[in-house]
């Protein structure tokens, strides 16, 4: 296998793997042939929604199971192994490819590169039994997908994601986060997510774009001119009406570990890809999830003590909606037909994620 060739490709093809806000949180070592060191990182440092490094080991698992795809191809198995010598906020993998005469092609392949995010409407109609059997059959047997797919049920988790956003939309840790991953005025982003991609309408992404230039303005917007509304409603409440269902991808066991985790990211890009192929779209939902687990485990996401008092309520209404086995939940999102995004997040080019020697990026300093 060739440095140059089948390597770069394989990479080329894996770098397309989903990240939270497109932070893309790993860069890669090619040390010969057949073997590339994947640096993992998260943003727990500046990220209100990975102070735990669990969205971030998320993704670097939708990596790895990527770059299994990807090797399928050439004919080659992958192996990868975390090197447990390294702090967790740095999971690093060696990964080693060896040809093998029984791999074949895997048929989502050809999905890596046209998986991508859905924040509108989706058609509401209802998944057959075929899409979700193809679904539930992607992330494996450690694995249970909760749907969530009847009025009520849309009705229900669009009224918990309505009351999540503005739990986001209120914070100034998350205000932080949102400033820095906006690309206004563009239909395209390497390391952002466009604001065209976002759900809005123009005169609403105008207005936030004006309104996010300083925190006095979102504070004076929400209290006086209730802010919230037009964006919650937009980009929460109306789609997750608009769907075919919502799901909750549930591990059998509560995961705790950082491969736990990983492992999960690997049935969730199984999931996804397994979506695209069916020319389905989804749109992640994750901040119930997320909120709930700092709440559940008291983790202190907010200087605002009325936010962490809003946050136990979340939390209770989340573990009503998923019930048993809530704390097992590593994923949730909605999914249904309907054509994919017309703006989307891209990715930086490989030779911007190729390490040679040099330490990882500081991604806020870098925006």
């Amino acid at each position: 296998m060739s440095v140059d060739g089948v390597m770069m490709q394989i990479l080329d093809l894996s770098r397309w793997a989903p990240s939270g806000d497109n932070t893309q949180p790993w860069r890669f070592e090619v040390l010969d042939e057949s073997h590339v060191v994947v640096h993992g990182f998260d943003t727990r440092d500046h990220c209100v929604y990975d102070l735990n490094g669990r969205p971030s080991q998320i993704s670097i698992g939708a990596l790895l199971e990527t770059m299994a795809i990807a090797s399928s191809a050439h004919g080659l198995a992958m192996q990868a192994t975390r090197r447990l010598s390294v702090p967790e906020t740095t999971p690093t993998f060696d990964v080693r490819f060896e040809a093998n005469v029984s791999v074949q092609v895997d048929p989502l392949i050809a999905s890596i590169t046209k998986r991508s995010v859905q924040r509108r409407p989706m058609s509401s109609r209802a998944l057959t039994s075929e899409e979700k059997q193809a679904l539930e059959d992607s992330v494996g047997p450690d694995y249970s997908i909760q749907w969530f797919e009847c009025f009520p049920e849309r009705f229900r988790t669009a009224c918990l994601m309505f009351n999540n956003a503005k739990l986001r939309l209120t914070m100034p840790e998350a205000y932080l986060v949102h400033r820095s991953v906006i690309q206004w005025d563009a239909r395209y982003s390497e390391d952002r997510v466009p604001d065209q991609a976002l759900g809005i309408d123009p005169l609403t992404a105008r207005l936030m774009q004006w309104v996010m230039k300083s925190w006095n303005r979102v504070v004076f917007f929400n209290t006086f001119l209730a802010g919230t509304w037009a964006p919650r409603i937009q980009m929460d409440f109306i789609p997750s009406l608009a769907c075919g269902a919502h799901f909750v991808l549930k591990a059998n066991g509560m995961p705790t570990t950082v491969d736990d985790f990983v492992t999960a990211g690997r049935a969730v890009q199984r999931f996804w890809l397994t979506a695209t192929h069916l020319r389905l779209v989804q749109q992640p939902e994750m901040t119930p999830l997320i909120f709930a687990s700092y709440s559940r485990e008291g983790t202190r996401f907010t200087s605002s003590t009325k936010l962490l008092a809003d946050a136990v309520k979340l939390e209770l209404a989340t573990r009503g909606l998923l019930g048993a086995g809530h704390e097992c939940a590593v994923w949730m999102g909605r999914v249904g037909a309907g054509p994919p995004s017309a703006s989307r997040s891209i990715r930086r080019p490989l030779n911007q994620l190729m390490l040679h020697g040099a330490p990882l990026p500081d991604l806020e300093s870098s925006r």
